[in-house]
């Protein structure tokens, strides 16, 4: 079996991603900021980097911040990783970064275009946002006595140990290139998944539905970070919350 390095090793997709391919035989290797032997910041790059790469046929990128340094960390990685003779790289990324002119979703399309312009062979994986990017971002909600929630916004949540399976199958094989999105099995409104949340956790609120301005919020509403097409995911968002919260 091949050497793997799993870039954000430790974080909530790149965890399952390392579990599932040492389970598969591979030798895998955590690298981030404070994961030993290989803690290393992307975004500063350095001697740990060449190290933690140093005889790694695959790696899966995963590490990300919404708060920046993706590109930076990508243009480290990707150096560290030519220098190092890396036959493929395979990064997750997100559905409609392409169509959604969110700052985030901006930085995650750059990355991508410096993995296909790196001269390694690489696979890129879209998928929509996680169950647990949608639990957090209600339970932040859910603080005040009325939940506010983006008017007229669908979404289409997937399950990340699903996403996680299907990375690391594509990390063990050849390079793809941009392979098929990957969407959890239903598009439901923000609405109502607000309330799916609010009934799992016993919280009693309000729940408004406020209109926003903008182009960002225009792309969101139309569905630009769905993928309707592509709902190859099983686990559905009440699934998610029964496991974590024991009722639906």
């Amino acid at each position: 079996m091949t050497t793997i390095l799993v870039t954000g090793g430790t974080g909530t997709l790149g965890r399952l991603v390392t579990e599932r391919l040492r389970a598969d035989g591979h030798e895998v290797r955590v690298l981030s900021r404070h994961a030993q032997p290989y803690a290393v910041d992307l975004r500063e790059g350095g001697a740990g980097l060449d190290a933690a790469l140093a005889g790694v046929a695959t790696v899966v990128h995963c590490a990300s911040s919404p708060r920046g340094g993706d590109e930076q960390a990508a243009q480290h990685l990707l150096a560290a990783a030519r220098r190092a003779g890396v036959g493929h790289l395979a990064y997750i990324s997100i559905v409609g970064v392409d169509r959604v002119p969110f700052g985030y979703y901006r930085s995650k399309l750059a990355v991508e275009r410096l993995i296909e312009q790196s001269g390694l062979g690489w696979t890129v994986l879209r998928a929509t946002q996680f169950h647990d990017l949608l639990a957090m971002f209600f339970q932040g909600l859910s603080r005040p006595p009325v939940m506010l929630v983006p008017a007229g916004v669908p979404d289409q949540p997937v399950e990340v140990a699903e996403v996680a399976g299907r990375l690391a199958e594509l990390a063990a094989g050849a390079p793809a290139g941009r392979v098929p999105d990957m969407g959890g099995p239903e598009v439901r409104s923000f609405d109502s998944l607000a309330r799916a949340y609010l009934r799992a956790t016993g919280r009693r609120r309000a729940v408004a539905n406020v209109p926003l301005l903008g182009k960002t919020y225009r792309a969101f509403r139309t569905g630009g970070h769905l993928a309707p097409d592509q709902a190859v995911g099983k686990g559905t968002f009440e699934e998610y919350l029964t496991r974590r919260f024991g009722q639906g």
